[in-house]
């Protein structure tokens, strides 16, 4: 589902920038599409025709189960690769989290240049294993490990994928609640309780300026990360 709030562009990019590591002349043709906050960029079960890189912004991946409960499966933030699929159908819905920019290009030209260049093929197949990685964490995240453990454990993966200290979230305590399986009013307080124990600090008034202030003792209340 393609809601535009720019015009398309198709410019000419190497596959590099896609976040893909090849030949230089392996150049391919991308069109860039914006969402606003909230909007779908596609649906659960809708044929995976595009590979999807975002600009700029964050987005959720997400299913909706049977009793009308969210379940959140991953947030992709700037330079993120995400829509490429074993099957040909999406397995999860794709929706902005803020307003967000994303570069996308044709499946079927990624999969025909992969089956021509060992290092497009070789790149495909670590985007596939790096998910599943993410799939069994997520997993063992959900199935064993207790409020804070999972609280921690989310602050240490947005820690980690950031590369800051000062970690800005783009998603809100429903967002998160969703991604760790809990109640929005359990992940409040397993954050306060990293506040007050001193772990981390807030910056502004939104609470999504997160300053982690020993890196250390966040890493201890989830022992199994």
């Amino acid at each position: 589902m393609f809601v535009r709030t720019t015009d398309q562009r198709l410019q000419p990019n190497r596959l590099g920038d896609l976040g893909f590591t090849s030949a230089p002349t392996s150049m391919v043709k991308l069109s860039e599409f914006t969402y606003r906050k909230g909007k779908e960029i596609f649906g659960e079960k809708e044929p995976a025709e595009y590979v999807y890189q975002i600009k700029r912004g964050a987005v959720r991946s997400y299913r909706l189960l049977s009793d009308g409960r969210r379940q959140i499966g991953a947030f992709h933030l700037k330079d993120d690769v995400f829509g490429f699929e074993n099957g040909e159908n999406h397995r999860f819905t794709a929706e902005a989290v803020i307003e967000t920019t994303v570069y996308l290009m044709k499946r079927a030209s990624l999969q025909s240049m992969a089956d021509t260049d060992a290092a497009i093929s070789r790149n495909l197949l670590t985007m596939t294993t790096t998910n599943l990685e993410h799939a069994e964490n997520h997993m063992l995240l959900l199935g064993r490990k207790t409020a804070i453990e999972r609280v921690a454990a989310f602050l240490i993966e947005m820690d980690r994928r950031t590369g800051s200290n000062n970690v800005s979230l783009p998603m809100n305590r429903r967002d998160i609640a969703d991604y760790l399986g809990l109640t929005l009013e359990t992940v409040s307080r397993a954050v306060s309780r990293l506040y007050y124990e001193g772990v981390l600090s807030f910056r502004g008034n939104t609470q999504r300026e997160i300053v982690i202030l020993d890196l250390i003792k966040l890493q201890g209340f989830d022992p199994q990360g």
